[in-house]
């Protein structure tokens, strides 16, 4: 019998030994892989998922433009490679066309268990470094933020970058610009954040529906980079807006930038000058100091004054755009023929302190409130002052500043009867009326006066459709030297069906070569882009047609 005993404990005992070994080959010998391994999983996995953000088509179909997608990494176990550094810094150098001497440097570390060396590797990449089988060196997965579209909305959606590795509570990936860091939490997954009283409980409710109508977007996008390139222009904005519920429909801006590869981009880029620069508008204005006019009960689209060409106010000279004197006009013909001196009389007739209330009530001093970060408020200041010179040229748009969205918000409450809205950028937002400032007779006389431009000046009539708008052409400030420089700022506003739009358009150029009038730039994109969202909302004309 003892025998038989003793035969037991020697297979029990045997076992116990291979346990023990193995236990020791993978704690001692293996622990390096597994350390890397664990490494590797906590700088790209830890934490939920991030959630995906979606635009829209005419349809309200969802189309993702912020998605994650698994890519493949490489990294090393420098303590794995050990002696053979050399070789292997520069085998991986050819292969990746990582820098040799880097390479050296990161595997002559005798105890470094982890090194990344390359995201989002090709798979030729990984079909030249799969065959050198090379000690220490290992091919994983993992999943990265990825915008199908490139730089596509790119100011509204921003990117997700690497955040700072020394705070330990957050997740290693942090938003950056726009959307993405405005609902940075809630994308990540922190189950302390909510829009519109909406937790987080899952994967789907992490997800963002943008206002952004993909079609509308793409083609604003097509014709601002073509308009800048034409004219050898700096850069330009083109904002689209239901003037009903504020939806932005479109938010486009050059330079813009690639969020999958904004590294190879300047810092400049990556703010949205449709909230977070200010410029001066221009003539566009005086269809905002008209509805004052009209609302305050000074001037009517019909009061007459007689324009000389010029007039001097504090020993400053204030001509027309054209140098010439019209004789009698009207405001709305003020309106037609952009008449500079048109507006000054205008705001004379309304006194400073209304026509300054009035431009702090159509928001022009005051944040919109749209959920994109780093917004900016335009600035009034030259007005407190309350010299005559600043409040007339404020009247056509010079001397004061408004950013591309508070411009376009006014406009739109000329085009909806006279409500200022919040810009909407999340489909689940609601439309919210900020204040009236305007009765509904005084936007639809201000509206009949901008179709009347249209009609007279012809470039952005649309055949069946009334449409209004009107133009603007802007000096740039000299900041350095005081005054204005040469350069110029072209915009045009408008909407249409203009008795019920269905959008209003603002088309901003940043200083085109030779300063050319507005007409001659922006007026011409704006007709393409109007016809184009009447066509693509199949919008019935409103203009009654001959009959044959």
């Amino acid at each position: 019998m003892n025998w038989r005993v003793n035969f037991i404990i020697c297979i029990f005992g045997g076992i116990f030994l291979l346990i023990i070994a193995n236990l020791y080959y993978v704690q001692i010998n293996k622990s390096s892989i597994y350390t890397a391994q664990g490494q590797n999983q906590k700088d790209n996995n830890e934490g939920p998922v991030r959630g995906n953000i979606y635009v829209l088509d005419k349809n309200h179909t969802l189309i993702p433009v912020a998605l994650n997608k698994e890519f493949s990494l490489i990294y090393a176990v420098p303590k794995e490679i050990g002696v053979e550094f050399e070789k292997t810094a520069a085998q991986l150098s050819v292969s990746l066309g990582l820098d040799k001497a880097e390479l050296e440097k990161k595997f002559s570390k005798p105890n470094d268990q982890y090194e990344l060396l390359a995201q989002k590797v090709s798979a030729g990449q990984i079909d030249q470094v799969t065959p050198l089988n090379l000690n220490g060196v290992y091919i994983k997965k993992q999943l990265l933020r990825f915008y199908p579209f490139d730089n596509f909305a790119s100011h509204v959606l921003g990117f997700v970058a690497p955040a700072n590795p020394s705070d330990k509570n957050k997740p290693l990936e942090t938003g950056q610009y726009g959307i993405e860091k405005s609902f940075d939490s809630f994308l990540s997954g922190d189950k302390n954040s909510s829009i519109n009283g909406k937790a987080i409980d899952d994967l789907d409710s992490q997800n963002l529906v943008l206002t952004i109508d993909r079609s509308i977007q793409a083609q604003s996008e097509e014709i601002l980079s073509r308009l800048v390139s034409e004219k050898q222009a700096i850069g330009g904005t083109v904002i689209v807006q239901d003037p009903f519920s504020g939806r932005i429909l479109a938010m486009a801006n050059l330079p813009n930038f690639d969020s999958n590869n904004y590294s190879k981009f300047e810092i400049k880029n990556f703010l949205n000058p449709a909230v977070s620069a200010i410029y001066e508008p221009g003539s566009i204005f005086k269809v905002i100091t008209m509805a004052i006019g009209i609302e305050s009960g000074k001037i009517t689209p019909d009061t007459k004054y007689t324009d000389t060409g010029a007039l001097t106010i504090n020993g400053r000279t204030i001509s027309n755009w054209d140098n010439k004197a019209h004789g009698v006009q009207t405001m709305t013909q003020v309106i037609e023929g952009s008449i500079n001196t048109g507006a000054v009389f205008a705001e004379k007739q309304i006194g400073h302190n209304i026509f300054f209330d009035y431009l702090k009530k159509f928001g022009f001093a005051d944040l919109t409130g749209v959920k994109l970060p780093s917004e900016v408020r335009g600035s009034l200041k030259s007005l407190v002052k309350g010299r005559d010179i600043n409040f007339a040229t404020a009247s056509y748009g010079q001397g004061v500043a408004v950013t591309p969205l508070e411009l376009i918000s006014g406009i739109s409450a000329i085009a909806n009867g006279g409500n200022l809205m919040r810009p909407l950028i999340l489909d689940s937002d609601q439309a919210e009326v900020i204040r009236r400032v305007i009765s509904a007779d005084t936007a639809k006389k201000v509206s009949q006066m901008m179709v009347s431009s249209v009609v007279k000046n012809v470039l952005a009539d649309i055949s069946n459709y009334s449409v209004a708008g009107k133009t603007g052409t802007a000096f740039v400030p000299d900041f350095i030297n005081g005054g204005y420089t040469e350069d110029v700022i072209n915009s045009y506003a408008g909407f249409a069906p203009a008795y019920n739009p269905k959008f209003v358009i603002l088309i901003k150029l940043d200083k085109p070569a030779g300063a050319p009038l507005s007409g001659q730039t922006v007026v011409p994109a704006f007709h393409e882009l109007a016809k184009f969202i009447l066509n693509y909302y199949n919008i019935s004309p409103d203009k009654i047609l001959p009959s044959n």
